[in-house]
């Protein structure tokens, strides 16, 4: 990255101590990063618990979590237990400077990091820390979304037990809500030279967000579970559908406009007019639609099943119709190095792992995407960090490597 580029980015200048291991967190200290941040993260000497989380890379036993989720940071390794090194850390993170004095972390059983201890050091700091509940109790999203009922939405219809997905999504979101509030506390520091202490809950998140989207209120208003709807979605019309070819897309229609051109492509405008008069029904209606779900569908299926993927793909995209593809991550990937790869896609080699493929951020500015980065290897800015931000000499920096502190 050029330096034009790394100062035009809108967070330049600013330098976050990063804490925290596993999703939430770093997935926060990497956006900040992309946006220009100088985000420092801080490990123990060896790695955090998340330093050989898998998926691992097969060719270095790698883990490509950990690369990937780190990009463009600096790594710190310092040894936690001892007294020097936890005082090199409150150092780094209430080092003075307008645009530092800023934590994210999920320390727990570390007293010595805690608010009270850092804004001892610089009243002005800010510290966003991510925890499992608001109550202290340890949490992960796996255990999260099935506390909040999503389990039992996912899956078949016909299932019996709960079915957990894959994504980690209140994770991402925490990381996101973690940026949003560090940004905010920023605003308010400059604005009033006050310092913040912002708690955020993994469990708060995922309540909050089924919250939002009038999911508690619906079942708490017909003192019913929602039923599962396996592909179908809620509340609108919107379903998979098999091709000639063994192809499979998903159809939505959201609108009045997508149901229209839904119908056009499909030729069934007449059959449709007929079920609206027969049902007393208005699809163009997104809860008549959904309430006739399962009728539409078998009306639409014959078009998809008579058709190859390649054109249904070009009818449906003819006409305007909202819909995509099922792919597996394999076959993502493999677009993603091809000469159709998306523009957010790039490779980058990356130490001790190789060419991998990468993301650049998704936030764009007038040029487009940023630049992508390469992760560091563990502890690898260690001396250049605290040679730079606390002025220590390569003498010093000698006992402490000495001492077994660094």
């Amino acid at each position: 990255m050029t330096s034009n580029e790394s100062t035009r980015r809108p967070l330049a200048g600013l330098r976050v101590v990063e804490f925290a291991s596993f999703v939430a967190g770093p997935s926060g200290g990497m956006t900040l990063g992309q946006l220009g941040a100088d985000v420092i993260r801080i490990d123990p000497i060896g790695g955090a618990a998340d330093y050989q989380r898998w998926p691992l890379s097969e060719r270095t036993g790698r883990s490509l979590y950990w690369t990937a989720l780190n990009r463009g940071k600096r790594s710190v390794a310092i040894n936690l237990r001892a007294p020097q090194g936890q005082e090199l850390v409150i150092s780094l993170a209430t080092a003075p400077g307008p645009d530092a004095g800023i934590v994210i972390d999920n320390n727990v059983g570390r007293p010595w990091l805690s608010y009270e201890a850092l804004s001892a050091r610089r009243p002005d700091l800010i510290q966003v820390h991510i925890e499992g509940h608001a109550d202290g109790r340890a949490a992960v999203d796996y255990t999260v979304n099935s506390e909040v009922g999503v389990s039992h939405l996912t899956g078949p219809i016909d299932s019996a037990v709960p079915v957990n997905h894959v994504l980690p999504a209140w994770d991402l979101l925490a990381g996101m809500t973690a940026t949003t509030g560090l940004l905010a506390a920023l605003h308010r520091r400059h604005r009033h030279g006050e310092g913040s202490f912002l708690r955020i809950a993994l469990a708060d998140i995922a309540l909050a967000s089924i919250a939002n989207m009038g999911w508690l209120a619906e079942v708490a208003e017909r003192g019913t579970d929602r039923p599962r709807h396996g592909n179908y979605v809620y509340g609108s019309f919107g379903v998979d559908f098999g091709t000639a070819d063994g192809g499979r897309i998903m159809v939505v229609a959201l609108t009045p406009r997508h149901w229209d051109a839904l119908r056009a492509v499909t030729n069934t405008d007449k059959v449709f007019a007929a079920l609206e008069e027969a049902l007393g029904a208005d699809f163009r209606a997104e809860s008549d639609r959904y309430a006739h779900r399962e009728t539409i569908a078998a009306v639409l299926r014959p078009w998809f099943a008579s058709r190859p993927l390649s054109q249904v793909s070009s009818e449906l995209t003819a006409a305007g119709a909202l819909w995509s593809p099922y792919r597996t991550l394999r076959e993502v990937a493999a677009q993603c190095e091809g000469p159709d790869a998306p523009a957010l896609i790039t490779k980058v080699d990356q130490p001790g792992i190789g060419e991998v493929l990468s993301a650049r951020s998704p936030v764009r500015d007038p040029t487009g995407y940023g630049d992508t980065a390469t992760a560091p290897d563990l502890g690898e800015n260690t001396d250049q960090v605290l040679a730079e931000v606390l002025g220590l000499s390569d003498t010093e920096l000698g006992r402490l490597h000495d001492g077994g502190i660094l």
